[in-house]
């Protein structure tokens, strides 16, 4: 038995890329990281850009409790995303557990879907906390890209502007972002996932 799979055109509209800010800490450094990373995104006519973050986004604290309006907005972005890059700092050796109630209150919306990080901490650039994020993703059947962008240190040496090293590797990034995003939202339009 052979099936016939009908050409679907994806290609003529941009992927959307829902970039999560993933701190909420006082004075937190993830904006300046995460809005160099949107200027690097929107180089690419390939691509549309939304942000959600975990700041203004008020998760219920407790299971079963009723969500803030915010959480509409934020699951609104995530649902229509093609992709996401997860901007995460990292603390005590992993990520923020507001990052992690973010992201365990969605499901569906992460399947499917290619993910890629931006992190940034001490002397590992927050590599660690990009580590423990993979399984967690790959439990959601979301796609993780190799290639991240890492930031060592970042406090007072980087200021949101250039980066020659951060730039290359972003753009690395993005690449093998674009083509998951190609490829799974084609499958998805195929195929529901799932289905």
């Amino acid at each position: 038995m052979s099936a016939t799979i009908e050409h679907v055109n994806t290609a003529a509209e941009p992927l959307r890329v829902a970039v999560v800010i993933g701190s909420t800490r006082p004075g937190r450094f993830g904006p300046t990281v995460a809005d160099w990373f949107v200027r690097q995104a929107r180089i690419r006519d390939a691509l549309t850009v939304d942000i959600v973050d975990t700041m203004t986004t008020e998760l219920p604290h407790a299971f079963g409790a009723e969500a803030h309006p915010s959480v509409a907005e934020a699951t609104e972005k995530l649902s229509r995303a093609d992709m996401f890059v997860v901007v995460t700092p990292e603390y005590n050796h992993s990520y923020p557990g507001t990052l992690k109630n973010l992201i365990d209150s969605h499901h569906t919306e992460w399947q499917a879907k290619p993910v890629g990080f931006v992190s940034y901490g001490g002397i590992s650039g927050g590599l660690r906390a990009v580590e423990h994020l993979r399984p967690v993703f790959a439990e959601l059947h979301a796609v993780t890209v190799r290639d991240s962008v890492c930031f060592p240190n970042p406090w007072g040496r980087f200021d949101g502007t250039a980066d020659p090293h951060a730039e290359a590797a972003a753009a690395t990034m993005l690449d093998q972002l674009i083509w998951w995003g190609e490829a799974l939202r084609t499958a998805r339009a195929i195929r529901p996932y799932g289905k």
